[in-house]
Protein backbone atom coordinates (compact mmCIF):
# COMPACT_ATOMS: atom_id res chain seq x y z
CA UNK A 1 0.00 0.00 0.00
CA UNK A 2 1.23 3.50 -0.84
CA UNK A 3 2.30 5.43 2.20
CA UNK A 4 -0.17 8.86 2.88
CA UNK A 5 1.28 11.93 1.86
CA UNK A 6 0.28 13.15 4.67
CA UNK A 7 3.06 11.42 6.44
CA UNK A 8 5.55 12.76 4.27
CA UNK A 9 4.06 16.37 4.27
CA UNK A 10 2.44 18.80 5.84
CA UNK A 11 -1.01 19.67 4.40
CA UNK A 12 0.28 23.64 3.33
CA UNK A 13 3.60 21.74 1.33
CA UNK A 14 1.59 19.14 -0.04
CA UNK A 15 -1.03 21.68 -1.51
CA UNK A 16 1.61 24.15 -3.05
CA UNK A 17 3.33 20.85 -4.95
CA UNK A 18 0.04 19.75 -6.21
CA UNK A 19 -0.60 23.26 -7.50
CA UNK A 20 2.88 23.41 -9.26
CA UNK A 21 2.66 20.52 -11.03
CA UNK A 22 5.94 21.60 -12.98
CA UNK A 23 3.82 24.02 -15.22
CA UNK A 24 4.60 27.82 -15.69
CA UNK A 25 2.88 30.23 -13.86
CA UNK A 26 0.54 31.08 -17.75
CA UNK A 27 0.12 27.55 -18.12
CA UNK A 28 -2.97 26.17 -17.62
CA UNK A 29 -2.95 22.41 -17.13
CA UNK A 30 -6.20 20.74 -16.37
CA UNK A 31 -9.91 21.61 -16.04
CA UNK A 32 -10.00 25.43 -14.53
CA UNK A 33 -6.76 26.14 -14.12
CA UNK A 34 -3.81 25.52 -11.86
CA UNK A 35 -5.75 24.72 -9.14
CA UNK A 36 -9.55 24.89 -10.56
CA UNK A 37 -10.69 28.23 -9.28
CA UNK A 38 -11.10 29.46 -13.25
CA UNK A 39 -9.04 32.33 -12.02
CA UNK A 40 -5.95 33.01 -14.33
CA UNK A 41 -2.85 34.35 -12.55
CA UNK A 42 -1.24 36.27 -15.81
CA UNK A 43 -0.91 39.61 -16.75
CA UNK A 44 -0.14 42.11 -19.32
CA UNK A 45 -3.36 40.99 -21.50
CA UNK A 46 -4.96 43.43 -23.64
CA UNK A 47 -7.43 45.39 -21.73
CA UNK A 48 -9.78 46.10 -24.60
CA UNK A 49 -9.94 44.43 -27.61
CA UNK A 50 -10.07 46.12 -31.42
CA UNK A 51 -13.65 46.44 -33.24
CA UNK A 52 -12.55 43.08 -35.05
CA UNK A 53 -11.53 41.30 -32.18
CA UNK A 54 -7.92 40.07 -30.59
CA UNK A 55 -6.04 38.53 -33.87
CA UNK A 56 -7.00 35.11 -34.90
CA UNK A 57 -3.14 33.15 -35.07
CA UNK A 58 -4.77 29.63 -35.97
CA UNK A 59 -7.55 27.43 -36.46
CA UNK A 60 -7.64 23.42 -35.88
CA UNK A 61 -10.03 22.22 -38.14
CA UNK A 62 -9.54 18.37 -37.28
CA UNK A 63 -10.26 18.50 -32.72
CA UNK A 64 -13.24 16.32 -33.46
CA UNK A 65 -16.72 16.11 -32.44
CA UNK A 66 -17.64 16.52 -28.45
CA UNK A 67 -17.07 19.62 -26.04
CA UNK A 68 -14.29 18.28 -24.10
CA UNK A 69 -11.90 21.81 -22.79
CA UNK A 70 -8.32 22.63 -23.45
CA UNK A 71 -5.65 22.52 -21.17
CA UNK A 72 -2.36 23.97 -22.16
CA UNK A 73 1.39 23.47 -20.80
CA UNK A 74 4.20 24.99 -22.43
CA UNK A 75 3.98 24.57 -26.46
CA UNK A 76 1.44 22.09 -26.21
CA UNK A 77 -2.11 22.19 -25.94
CA UNK A 78 -4.31 18.96 -24.94
CA UNK A 79 -7.76 18.22 -25.84
CA UNK A 80 -9.79 15.19 -26.79
CA UNK A 81 -12.70 14.57 -29.59
CA UNK A 82 -14.30 11.94 -31.30
CA UNK A 83 -13.27 11.26 -35.18
CA UNK A 84 -15.29 8.80 -36.42
CA UNK A 85 -16.46 5.89 -33.98
CA UNK A 86 -13.73 6.69 -31.42
CA UNK A 87 -12.69 9.13 -29.19
CA UNK A 88 -9.24 10.32 -29.18
CA UNK A 89 -6.62 12.19 -26.75
CA UNK A 90 -4.96 14.91 -28.70
CA UNK A 91 -1.78 17.01 -28.32
CA UNK A 92 -1.40 20.27 -30.94
CA UNK A 93 1.23 22.34 -31.14
CA UNK A 94 0.49 25.89 -29.52
CA UNK A 95 2.61 27.92 -31.77
CA UNK A 96 1.12 27.10 -35.29
CA UNK A 97 -1.78 24.34 -34.52
CA UNK A 98 -0.60 21.04 -36.18
CA UNK A 99 -1.02 18.06 -34.52
CA UNK A 100 1.59 16.28 -32.67
CA UNK A 101 -0.12 13.12 -31.72
CA UNK A 102 -3.63 11.60 -30.93
CA UNK A 103 -4.17 8.39 -28.89
CA UNK A 104 -7.67 5.79 -28.69
CA UNK A 105 -9.23 6.70 -25.56
CA UNK A 106 -12.19 4.11 -26.18
CA UNK A 107 -15.81 4.08 -28.20
CA UNK A 108 -17.89 6.93 -29.26
CA UNK A 109 -20.16 8.69 -26.63
CA UNK A 110 -23.34 9.04 -29.04
CA UNK A 111 -26.25 11.65 -27.66
CA UNK A 112 -28.74 13.86 -28.88
CA UNK A 113 -26.79 17.11 -27.63
CA UNK A 114 -23.68 16.22 -29.40
CA UNK A 115 -21.72 13.06 -29.45
CA UNK A 116 -18.03 12.53 -28.49
CA UNK A 117 -16.11 13.41 -25.01
CA UNK A 118 -16.96 16.00 -22.74
CA UNK A 119 -14.28 15.97 -20.23
CA UNK A 120 -10.84 18.69 -19.96
CA UNK A 121 -7.76 16.08 -19.81
CA UNK A 122 -5.19 16.91 -17.11
CA UNK A 123 -1.18 17.09 -17.46
CA UNK A 124 0.97 16.74 -14.66
CA UNK A 125 4.34 16.05 -15.18
CA UNK A 126 5.00 14.11 -18.08
CA UNK A 127 1.47 12.77 -18.12
CA UNK A 128 -1.36 13.21 -19.74
CA UNK A 129 -4.89 11.72 -18.20
CA UNK A 130 -8.16 11.88 -20.34
CA UNK A 131 -11.53 10.29 -19.08
CA UNK A 132 -13.52 9.36 -22.29
CA UNK A 133 -17.82 9.43 -22.29
CA UNK A 134 -17.89 6.23 -21.73
CA UNK A 135 -16.08 6.42 -18.71
CA UNK A 136 -12.52 5.15 -19.63
CA UNK A 137 -9.43 6.75 -18.02
CA UNK A 138 -6.65 7.03 -19.88
CA UNK A 139 -2.94 8.09 -18.89
CA UNK A 140 0.10 8.85 -21.64
CA UNK A 141 3.28 10.03 -21.57
CA UNK A 142 2.88 13.86 -22.64
CA UNK A 143 6.31 13.67 -25.18
CA UNK A 144 4.52 11.03 -27.80
CA UNK A 145 0.67 10.13 -26.98
CA UNK A 146 2.41 6.62 -25.70
CA UNK A 147 -0.24 4.91 -23.35
CA UNK A 148 1.08 4.16 -19.96
CA UNK A 149 -2.39 2.71 -18.46
CA UNK A 150 -5.94 2.34 -18.75
CA UNK A 151 -9.06 2.26 -16.15
CA UNK A 152 -12.80 1.57 -16.86
CA UNK A 153 -15.50 2.78 -14.39
CA UNK A 154 -17.61 -0.04 -15.26
CA UNK A 155 -14.73 -1.98 -13.57
CA UNK A 156 -15.14 -0.06 -10.71
CA UNK A 157 -18.77 -0.03 -10.44
CA UNK A 158 -19.56 2.88 -11.92
CA UNK A 159 -22.64 3.41 -14.61
CA UNK A 160 -22.26 6.00 -16.86
CA UNK A 161 -24.92 9.06 -16.56
CA UNK A 162 -27.14 10.16 -19.25
CA UNK A 163 -24.67 12.66 -20.84
CA UNK A 164 -21.54 10.27 -20.72
CA UNK A 165 -18.72 10.86 -17.97
CA UNK A 166 -18.09 14.92 -18.06
CA UNK A 167 -15.65 14.82 -14.94
CA UNK A 168 -12.03 16.00 -15.32
CA UNK A 169 -9.93 14.06 -13.06
CA UNK A 170 -8.04 15.46 -10.32
CA UNK A 171 -4.11 14.94 -9.79
CA UNK A 172 -3.09 14.91 -6.03
CA UNK A 173 0.23 14.29 -5.02
CA UNK A 174 0.83 10.55 -6.47
CA UNK A 175 -2.57 9.82 -6.98
CA UNK A 176 -5.16 10.11 -9.68
CA UNK A 177 -8.80 11.04 -8.00
CA UNK A 178 -12.35 10.69 -10.48
CA UNK A 179 -15.71 9.63 -9.75
CA UNK A 180 -16.95 6.62 -11.82
CA UNK A 181 -19.75 6.75 -8.81
CA UNK A 182 -21.49 3.60 -7.58
CA UNK A 183 -22.40 0.77 -4.77
CA UNK A 184 -19.05 0.06 -4.73
CA UNK A 185 -17.70 3.54 -4.26
CA UNK A 186 -18.72 6.60 -5.61
CA UNK A 187 -15.07 8.05 -5.79
CA UNK A 188 -11.60 6.41 -6.14
CA UNK A 189 -8.55 7.56 -5.78
CA UNK A 190 -5.80 5.20 -7.56
CA UNK A 191 -1.57 5.65 -7.95
CA UNK A 192 -1.49 8.03 -10.74
CA UNK A 193 1.42 6.54 -12.49
CA UNK A 194 -0.27 2.51 -12.77
CA UNK A 195 -3.92 3.15 -11.99
CA UNK A 196 -3.81 0.96 -9.30
CA UNK A 197 -6.45 1.52 -6.84
CA UNK A 198 -5.17 3.19 -3.49
CA UNK A 199 -9.20 3.56 -1.96
CA UNK A 200 -12.57 3.86 -3.02
CA UNK A 201 -15.23 5.59 -0.81
CA UNK A 202 -17.18 2.81 0.58
CA UNK A 203 -19.49 5.30 2.42
CA UNK A 204 -20.13 7.55 -0.45
CA UNK A 205 -21.95 5.38 -3.16
CA UNK A 206 -24.01 7.36 -4.89
CA UNK A 207 -24.02 7.81 -8.94
CA UNK A 208 -21.94 9.51 -11.02
CA UNK A 209 -23.09 13.23 -12.15
CA UNK A 210 -20.67 16.18 -14.15
CA UNK A 211 -18.95 17.85 -11.79
CA UNK A 212 -15.25 17.94 -11.21
CA UNK A 213 -13.65 17.20 -7.54
CA UNK A 214 -12.20 20.38 -5.74
CA UNK A 215 -9.57 19.91 -2.97
CA UNK A 216 -9.67 21.54 0.04
CA UNK A 217 -8.44 22.27 3.52
CA UNK A 218 -11.27 21.92 6.12
CA UNK A 219 -11.36 21.79 9.94
CA UNK A 220 -7.61 20.49 9.88
CA UNK A 221 -7.98 17.69 7.02
CA UNK A 222 -7.20 17.64 3.71
CA UNK A 223 -10.45 16.72 2.00
CA UNK A 224 -11.85 16.13 -1.81
CA UNK A 225 -15.01 18.11 -2.18
CA UNK A 226 -17.88 16.47 -4.86
CA UNK A 227 -21.32 17.21 -5.91
CA UNK A 228 -23.74 14.87 -7.30
CA UNK A 229 -27.28 14.43 -7.35
CA UNK A 230 -29.13 14.66 -4.33
CA UNK A 231 -25.81 14.92 -2.19
CA UNK A 232 -22.53 17.16 -1.09
CA UNK A 233 -19.58 15.32 0.59
CA UNK A 234 -16.33 15.91 2.19
CA UNK A 235 -13.86 12.84 1.82
CA UNK A 236 -10.66 12.18 3.30
CA UNK A 237 -7.69 12.25 1.12
CA UNK A 238 -5.84 9.82 3.22
CA UNK A 239 -8.67 6.96 3.27
CA UNK A 240 -11.76 7.95 1.33
CA UNK A 241 -13.75 8.01 4.17
CA UNK A 242 -17.35 10.50 4.32
CA UNK A 243 -15.83 13.72 6.49
CA UNK A 244 -19.52 15.64 5.96
CA UNK A 245 -22.37 15.70 3.77
CA UNK A 246 -24.83 17.91 3.09
CA UNK A 247 -28.42 17.28 1.08
CA UNK A 248 -28.90 18.70 -2.22
CA UNK A 249 -31.79 18.85 -4.04
CA UNK A 250 -30.32 18.45 -7.57
CA UNK A 251 -32.69 17.87 -10.79
CA UNK A 252 -31.93 16.11 -14.37
CA UNK A 253 -28.21 16.68 -13.92
CA UNK A 254 -25.76 18.58 -11.66
CA UNK A 255 -22.42 20.15 -13.64
CA UNK A 256 -20.94 23.01 -11.99
CA UNK A 257 -18.02 22.42 -9.40
CA UNK A 258 -18.29 23.36 -6.27
CA UNK A 259 -16.10 26.96 -5.11
CA UNK A 260 -14.29 26.44 -1.77
CA UNK A 261 -13.47 29.49 0.27
CA UNK A 262 -12.20 29.86 3.87
CA UNK A 263 -14.16 26.79 5.03
CA UNK A 264 -17.49 27.00 3.38
CA UNK A 265 -18.16 25.54 0.22
CA UNK A 266 -20.62 27.12 -2.60
CA UNK A 267 -22.37 25.03 -5.13
CA UNK A 268 -24.88 25.99 -7.81
CA UNK A 269 -26.95 23.67 -10.94
CA UNK A 270 -29.74 24.53 -12.92
CA UNK A 271 -33.32 23.18 -14.04
CA UNK A 272 -34.28 25.85 -11.21
CA UNK A 273 -32.44 24.48 -8.42
CA UNK A 274 -30.44 27.45 -6.77
CA UNK A 275 -27.48 27.57 -5.20
CA UNK A 276 -26.62 27.47 -1.15
CA UNK A 277 -23.14 28.17 0.74
CA UNK A 278 -22.39 25.46 3.10
CA UNK A 279 -20.34 25.38 6.50
CA UNK A 280 -18.79 21.89 7.55
CA UNK A 281 -19.26 20.94 10.95
CA UNK A 282 -16.29 18.34 12.64
CA UNK A 283 -19.41 15.86 13.74
CA UNK A 284 -20.06 14.48 9.66
CA UNK A 285 -22.39 17.31 9.18
CA UNK A 286 -22.68 20.85 7.51
CA UNK A 287 -24.79 24.16 7.98
CA UNK A 288 -26.21 26.10 5.16
CA UNK A 289 -25.10 29.68 5.51
CA UNK A 290 -27.83 30.60 3.07
CA UNK A 291 -30.34 28.88 0.28
CA UNK A 292 -32.10 30.28 -2.90
CA UNK A 293 -32.26 30.67 -6.38
CA UNK A 294 -30.11 33.90 -7.21
CA UNK A 295 -27.47 31.55 -9.07
CA UNK A 296 -29.07 28.95 -11.17
CA UNK A 297 -26.04 28.03 -12.94
CA UNK A 298 -26.30 25.41 -15.65
CA UNK A 299 -23.50 24.47 -17.22
CA UNK A 300 -21.02 27.33 -17.69
CA UNK A 301 -19.69 27.60 -14.71
CA UNK A 302 -19.26 29.88 -11.93
CA UNK A 303 -16.28 31.31 -10.64
CA UNK A 304 -15.22 33.11 -7.34
CA UNK A 305 -13.22 36.47 -7.63
CA UNK A 306 -12.86 38.92 -4.80
CA UNK A 307 -15.46 37.70 -2.69
CA UNK A 308 -18.16 37.45 -4.91
CA UNK A 309 -19.22 34.84 -7.38
CA UNK A 310 -19.53 35.26 -11.11
CA UNK A 311 -21.42 33.04 -14.02
CA UNK A 312 -24.71 32.84 -16.21
CA UNK A 313 -27.47 32.12 -14.39
CA UNK A 314 -30.91 30.95 -15.83
CA UNK A 315 -33.75 33.73 -16.11
CA UNK A 316 -31.59 36.80 -14.80
CA UNK A 317 -28.51 36.60 -16.69
CA UNK A 318 -24.69 37.64 -16.09
CA UNK A 319 -24.75 37.69 -12.16
CA UNK A 320 -22.75 39.08 -9.79
CA UNK A 321 -23.53 37.30 -6.08
CA UNK A 322 -22.35 38.40 -2.76
CA UNK A 323 -20.36 34.94 -1.33
CA UNK A 324 -21.17 35.81 1.58
CA UNK A 325 -24.79 36.71 1.88
CA UNK A 326 -25.56 35.39 -1.59
CA UNK A 327 -27.72 38.49 -2.51
CA UNK A 328 -27.14 39.51 -6.20
CA UNK A 329 -25.31 42.49 -6.49
CA UNK A 330 -25.86 43.03 -10.49
CA UNK A 331 -27.25 41.31 -13.39
CA UNK A 332 -27.44 41.53 -17.02
CA UNK A 333 -29.50 39.45 -19.45
CA UNK A 334 -29.63 41.31 -22.54
CA UNK A 335 -25.95 42.24 -23.24
CA UNK A 336 -25.07 38.34 -23.97
CA UNK A 337 -26.74 35.43 -24.15
CA UNK A 338 -26.57 32.11 -21.60
CA UNK A 339 -22.94 30.76 -21.78
CA UNK A 340 -19.43 30.08 -19.79
CA UNK A 341 -16.66 32.35 -18.62
CA UNK A 342 -13.01 32.48 -17.48
CA UNK A 343 -10.85 34.98 -15.80
CA UNK A 344 -7.57 36.55 -16.42
CA UNK A 345 -6.24 40.12 -15.53
CA UNK A 346 -8.95 41.78 -14.31
CA UNK A 347 -11.20 40.69 -17.38
CA UNK A 348 -14.26 37.66 -17.97
CA UNK A 349 -13.69 36.18 -20.86
CA UNK A 350 -18.05 34.85 -21.98
CA UNK A 351 -18.71 32.98 -24.43
CA UNK A 352 -22.48 33.11 -26.05
CA UNK A 353 -23.70 29.61 -26.30
CA UNK A 354 -25.89 30.33 -29.51
CA UNK A 355 -24.36 32.91 -30.87
CA UNK A 356 -20.68 32.29 -30.60
CA UNK A 357 -20.31 35.90 -29.52
CA UNK A 358 -16.89 36.28 -26.92
CA UNK A 359 -17.19 39.22 -25.00
CA UNK A 360 -13.99 40.82 -22.69
CA UNK A 361 -15.56 42.40 -19.82
CA UNK A 362 -14.68 43.90 -16.26
CA UNK A 363 -14.26 42.00 -13.52
CA UNK A 364 -16.00 44.49 -11.33
CA UNK A 365 -18.79 44.55 -8.63
CA UNK A 366 -20.13 47.86 -10.89
CA UNK A 367 -22.03 46.34 -13.16
CA UNK A 368 -21.54 44.88 -16.86
CA UNK A 369 -18.83 46.85 -18.66
CA UNK A 370 -17.51 45.37 -21.69
CA UNK A 371 -14.42 45.99 -23.31
CA UNK A 372 -15.05 44.39 -26.95
CA UNK A 373 -16.24 41.25 -28.53
CA UNK A 374 -16.06 39.32 -31.75
CA UNK A 375 -18.16 36.19 -33.22
CA UNK A 376 -15.83 33.25 -33.56
CA UNK A 377 -15.60 32.57 -36.84
CA UNK A 378 -15.80 29.86 -38.90
CA UNK A 379 -18.35 27.36 -36.78
CA UNK A 380 -18.88 23.90 -36.97
CA UNK A 381 -20.92 22.50 -39.28
CA UNK A 382 -21.58 19.37 -37.39
CA UNK A 383 -22.98 20.37 -33.96
CA UNK A 384 -26.20 18.57 -33.60
CA UNK A 385 -29.30 20.54 -33.79
CA UNK A 386 -29.58 20.30 -29.88
CA UNK A 387 -26.13 21.20 -29.14
CA UNK A 388 -24.74 24.48 -28.80
CA UNK A 389 -21.29 26.05 -27.84
CA UNK A 390 -20.55 24.36 -24.78
CA UNK A 391 -16.82 24.50 -24.54
CA UNK A 392 -15.46 26.64 -21.67
CA UNK A 393 -12.62 29.07 -22.68
CA UNK A 394 -9.14 28.94 -21.61
CA UNK A 395 -6.37 31.86 -21.24
CA UNK A 396 -2.63 30.61 -21.20
CA UNK A 397 1.00 32.54 -21.92
CA UNK A 398 -0.71 35.04 -24.03
CA UNK A 399 -3.46 33.28 -25.71
CA UNK A 400 -7.24 33.05 -25.71
CA UNK A 401 -8.33 29.35 -26.55
CA UNK A 402 -12.07 28.24 -28.12
CA UNK A 403 -13.54 25.73 -29.31
CA UNK A 404 -16.66 24.75 -31.09
CA UNK A 405 -16.53 21.30 -32.11
CA UNK A 406 -14.18 19.97 -34.28
CA UNK A 407 -12.69 24.08 -34.76
CA UNK A 408 -10.22 24.93 -32.39
CA UNK A 409 -9.34 28.90 -32.38
CA UNK A 410 -6.17 30.32 -31.07
CA UNK A 411 -6.30 34.46 -30.49
CA UNK A 412 -3.21 36.72 -29.64
CA UNK A 413 -4.36 38.20 -26.29
CA UNK A 414 -0.98 40.00 -24.79
CA UNK A 415 -0.62 43.86 -24.96
CA UNK A 416 2.00 44.80 -26.68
Amino acid sequence: MIKPFRQLLTVAALFAVTIAHQASADDWPQWQGPDRTNLSKETGLLQAWPEEGPKQSWVFKDAGLGYSGIAVVGDSLYTMGARNDVEYLIAISVKDGSEKWSVPVGKLLSNNWGNGPRSTPTVDGDFVYGLGGNGTLTCVNAADGSEKWKADAKELGGNRPGWGYCESVLIDGDRVVWTPGGKNGAIVAANKLTGEVIWQSKEFTEGAQYSSITIAEINGKKQYIQLVMKKLVGLDAADGSLAWESDWQGRTAVIPTPIFQNGQIFVTSGYGVGCKLVKPNTDGTATDVYVNKNMKNHHGGALLYKNHVYGYSDGVGWTCLDFATGEIVWNEKRELGKGCLTYADNRFYLVDERSGDVALIEASTEGFKEHGRFTLDPQTEQRKPSGKIWTHPTVANGKLFLRDQELLHCHDIKAP
